[in-house]
């Protein structure tokens, strides 16, 4: 029996890592938890903490006990720490003899806290690092065979009569009827993997044969290597073979990969067959998806089986649900997430057997409507479509998978403790190295638990179907008139408060706002100041003054393309497009409508034609649009496309160029974009080109999103490099500042390259770069230890250009390069990234 002696609060001293790094958890203790006797001590770290699996109870003299609960109890040296299973401390107590902590073992009990534990076991120092204490739950061991040609060809498994042996239904007759619905054994057939025994005990009661599931070859021989394995994977998942208890999956596919046709054939696969019996698993299918696309899924449909085999019900106002409650014919539902709020009730009283969701990153808070309406349907069977897991945190990661999968994570309590914190503390700078460790080991068993029904893959797949990419990130130099504008902003009092963080996070906004406007053109903050002026509110906000800084042909709303930077390369490029390419076509991508209106101006002021797809742009319009403008007989030489509205989702292969005229926090949302035109079926060589002002916040944010990427890379791309999520207070206050320089972010790299395009680091100087300190890859404080960033190294591999440079050997960027102060370029053939 352990000694009790009186508990005080824990010094919570630095020493003692326990105390001041939480280490959360789940729900139960794993059965997967590795418990030994004390002599094998396999807790005992080499600072001495060990960790041991308790029950507890609050303090009594009672003979019988009424344990309250599982728990973690960690001691070290003199000192101890109970948590229960979701990571809460619920107890802490010091002054202990060490020969007590030292000597606890199965069955001895101890006070801590007022509570009284009986430990049950010990506890591996890896499972503790690795979260695995605090699991109720156990990821079956075995990975499922990755391909057909595993298949178990086993007889057909029956569960035993309750009167002992025997068969409980099938006759041999029936065994030979139950067929594969395709040959299983013709040349290139995709079969499905066969169930285990265990789930074959599970979920199939009746007994029924066994039989191949094959995929219909209609489907299979439009299938690429990756999208086969992508759809064994989506079987695997949505029949429970993969994760213990869970029947949902997300495919993180970047864009281009196929995710359409792969949940095209996994629908088609459901409807017609099953492992048992041959019998279909599903009778209907729910596909949910923005507006946008609802049109465009009833023609995948289509597309890949034809309208002869299947019949798909897409809503719309002449196509309403409760039609297709009503037809027997129609087995797939097509609806915005929109519709599905409005038709809730009827939608409910279908059965559905799967549902898609298409870009369901919609989902990444649980408590909103659409989150709410999905999970009230009784389908378990459930497949996220995304490119972007991970937007912006660990918590938005957590929504999307207890959608597919709920209570495999446990609650959202303990998955913060647990995992959410360790990683992300273990990412700050002013970390610990015992921090470090941990948040790297829950990231790891993070990825590990989720990688179970979660499969993610890089465009570097698609790559080699389609031609070359050239990638050019350009940084333009601000007009004279941007640059006083700037200097005038920054001056304000309002901006200078921000830096001193004494404002509201609104005012903040709207300082972000006004440089961003500033960077694409003038005109756009003079609007702003014109409105305030007239609305008689400019007197206390940081456009006063502004107006007398305006030229007076501002007053007559005439483009003077020359007051920015960014859009005298875009008219430079056009032209020499125009001039040298006649039969290419271009898209240009904005955030804001506004800068749309301005760029449409400068279309009918060249006299470019051109086609717009905005947030106003009718939904049924959409398609017809993006058709019209791919067609070998369009007379349209631009594509002006907003990245909030319709940007997700089209395929615009008409074009084999592509401007981005200004950047997003969210990097996610640029790379969908500059993706548009590099997609299945371009032809020609992809001409890519973001456009940035050189110093000033638009090259802050770019900094921002090469930061920002890595927070994915930490969970769903483990193994690609996991960096710091955000930027030092220092860094955020840069926001706000102005750089006399031709490019900050070469000039941060510490690169000593010739700027003429033909220094590449060597791979042997690799290790070099990663030790060079760099505000992009921020130092830590461990002994001068630098963090290497992944996107610093790639850059480092780009071709960096001066704007001082002779040529940059591209023939349209040649004729702008009078307006670019530098540029990184980078060109993907083949699969491979030059």
């Amino acid at each position: 029996m352990g000694e009790s002696p009186k508990d005080t609060k824990p010094s919570g001293s630095k020493s003692d890592p326990e105390l001041t790094c939480e280490s959360p958890g789940v729900s139960q203790p794993s059965a997967g938890s590795t418990h030994v006797t004390a002599g094998t001590d396999p807790g005992c770290t080499q600072e001495g903490a060990r960790y041991f699996s308790v029950m507890w109870c609050k303090a009594s003299k009672k003979k019988h006990k009424r344990w309250e609960g599982d728990a973690v109890l960690i001691t070290r040296g003199r000192a101890a720490t109970l948590k229960d299973m979701e990571g809460k401390d619920i107890g802490k107590g010091s002054g202990y003899k060490v020969s007590v902590l030292a000597s606890l073992c199965d069955g001895d009990t101890l006070m801590i806290g007022g509570k009284e534990v009986e430990v049950m076991g010990v506890i591996s120092q890896e499972d503790f690092a690795r979260g695995r204490c605090f699991q109720d739950f156990q990821v079956e061991k075995s990975e499922p065979p990755p391909s057909s040609a595993g298949r178990l060809l086993s007889k057909p498994f029956c569960p035993p009569t309750s009167l002992g042996g025997g068969h409980s239904g099938s006759r041999p007759e029936e065994e030979e009827t139950c067929k594969s619905r395709h040959d299983p054994m013709a040349p290139g057939a995709l079969v499905m993997p066969r169930p285990s025994s265990n789930h074959q005990w599970s979920h199939n009661k009746s007994g029924l044969p066994v039989v191949d599931v094959v995929v219909d070859p209609h489907v299979n021989v439009h299938l690429r290597p990756h999208q086969r394995e992508g759809l064994i994977f989506l079987y695997e998942c949505v029949m429970g073979m993969r994760a213990a208890g869970g029947s949902g999956a997300i495919l993180a596919d970047e864009m281009g990969l196929g995710k359409t046709l792969q949940s095209v054939a996994l629908s088609w696969t459901l409807l017609k067959q099953g492992p048992y019996g041959g019998k279909p698993v599903v009778k209907r299918v729910l596909v949910v998806t923005p507006g946008s696309l609802v049109q465009n899924w009833g023609r995948e449909f289509n597309k890949w089986l034809g309208r002869e085999r299947i019949q798909v019900f897409t809503v719309d106002q002449d196509h309403r649900v409760e039609h297709f409650v009503l037809s027997p014919l129609h087995s797939v539902l097509v609806i915005s997430y929109e519709m599905l709020l409005r038709c809730l009730d009827q939608v409910q009283k279908v059965e559905f057997g799967l549902i898609i969701c298409d870009e369901g990153h919609r989902l990444k808070n649980s408590s909103i409507k659409t989150s709410s309406a999905l999970n009230s349907l009784s389908c378990s069977r459930r497949v996220i479509l995304t490119g972007t897991p991970v937007q912006n945190d660990l918590q938005e990661f957590y929504a999307i998978i207890e959608f597919v999968n709920p209570g495999i994570l446990g609650s959202s309590t303990a998955y913060r403790k647990v995992y959410e914190e360790p990683i992300l503390r273990s990412r700050q700078p002013s970390c610990t190295e015992e921090e470090r460790v941990l948040g790297e080991e829950r990231a790891a068993e993070l990825s590990r638990l989720t990688g179970m029904f979660i499969l993610r893959r890089t465009q570097e797949i698609i790559n080699r179907y389609l031609p070359p990419r050239l990638d050019w990130t350009l940084f333009c130099a601000p007009s004279p008139l941007q640059l006083e504008l700037y200097k005038h902003l920054l001056c304000h009092r309002v901006f200078r408060s921000c830096l001193q963080a004494t404002t509201q996070t609104h005012t903040h906004l709207a300082c972000i706002t006004a440089l961003k406007k500033l960077c694409n053109h003038p005109v756009l903050l003079y609007s702003t100041v014109q409105e305030r002026t007239d609305n008689g509110s400019e007197e206390g906000s940081f456009y006063e003054g502004l107006a007398e800084l305006f030229p007076g042909s501002y007053s007559s709303g005439e483009l003077t393309t020359a007051d920015s930077g960014k859009l005298m390369v875009l008219s430079d490029l056009l032209g020499a497009i125009r001039r040298l390419s006649p039969s290419d076509r271009v898209v240009v991508v904005s955030n804001y409508t506004k800068t749309l209106d301005l760029l449409e101006d400068l279309c009918v002021a060249m006299g470019y034609t051109f086609c717009r797809l905005d947030g106003h742009t009718p939904t049924g319009q959409r398609q017809r649009l993006v058709d019209s403008f791919n067609s070998a007989y369009s007379q349209n030489f631009l594509f002006l496309l907003s990245s909030k509205a319709g940007g997700v989702g089209l395929n615009l292969v008409g074009a084999s160029h592509l401007v981005l005229y200004d950047i997003d926090w969210n990097p996610a949302n640029d790379i969908q974009a500059m993706a548009r035109v590099w997609r299945d079926g371009q032809k020609k060589t992809v001409h890519i080109y973001r456009l940035l002002t050189a110093g000033t916040i638009e090259e802050r944010v770019f900094q921002r999103q090469v930061s920002k990427q890595g927070l994915s890379g930490t969970v769903v791309d483990l193994g690609k490099g996991a960096e710091h999520a955000t930027f030092s207070t220092n860094e955020l206050r840069d926001l706000f500042s102005l750089t006399d320089t031709p490019c900050l972010t070469h000039d941060l790299l510490g690169c000593s390259c010739s700027v003429d395009g033909s220094a590449i680091v060597p791979a042997e100087e690799e290790q070099q770069v990663s030790d060079r300190p760099c505000q992009l890859g921020r130092p830590g404080d461990r002994g001068g230890m630098t963090q290497k960033h992944l996107s610093m190294s790639e850059l480092m591999q780009w071709r960096h250009f001066s704007g001082d440079t002779h040529t940059f050997s591209d023939p349209y960027l040649d004729h702008a390069r009078h307006h670019i102060t530098f540029a990184f370029q980078t060109t993907i053939s083949n699969g491979a990234q030059d």
